[in-house]
């Protein structure tokens, strides 16, 4: 059982069928925003949420997104994993890890997008763990929020990918 701040929380997110609330994010100062509308018509978007950059548990949630990217970019899915440290953190631990995908920021306003889709935990001031799956028409197709790691995360959505086409 949740407590009942993440019951309001997940009360709150955005859910399946909704249109996916527009972002506007800062992968790196030097490279153009992150915005769900240049994605539109293009590409899917898998969404991800997670608390901290350095962390262990996120990085293992960012590794396993890693090892599964070509099942991802096959699906016509771009990953977009979002915490709400800034942009310089955010780059310096995607090339700890030796990721590829967009290590995006939600620096500034200060949890903007993860509040839009009701993962923003004001306690701690960083994202809940919320999982975003986004069709080409801006339409969320899956989602999956909770506060512990994500071991449903990869295989779920590419089933969701796989079932939609």
């Amino acid at each position: 059982m949740f407590p009942p701040e993440t019951e309001r929380s997940v009360a709150l997110a955005v859910r399946t069928g909704d249109r996916a609330p527009e972002f506007d994010l800062e992968e790196a100062y030097d490279r153009p925003r992150l915005r769900l509308s240049d994605f539109r018509g293009r590409r899917n978007v898998l969404l991800v949420f997670h608390p901290f950059a350095f962390t262990p548990v996120c990085g293992e949630e960012a590794l396993d997104l890693e090892a599964n990217l070509k099942s991802f970019d096959d699906a016509e899915t771009d990953v977009v994993f979002v915490s709400c440290d800034s942009s310089a953190a955010r780059q310096a631990w995607k090339r700890q890890l030796g990721a590829t995908y967009a290590f995006a920021s939600d620096f500034w306003q200060h949890g903007a997008t993860a509040r839009a889709y009701g993962v923003f935990n004001e306690e701690t001031g960083a994202a809940r763990r919320g999982t975003f799956l986004i069709d080409k028409d801006g339409v969320v197709i899956w989602t999956l929020v909770k506060d512990e790691k994500r071991t449903e995360m990869v295989p779920e959505s590419l089933e969701a990918l796989d079932g939609g086409a």
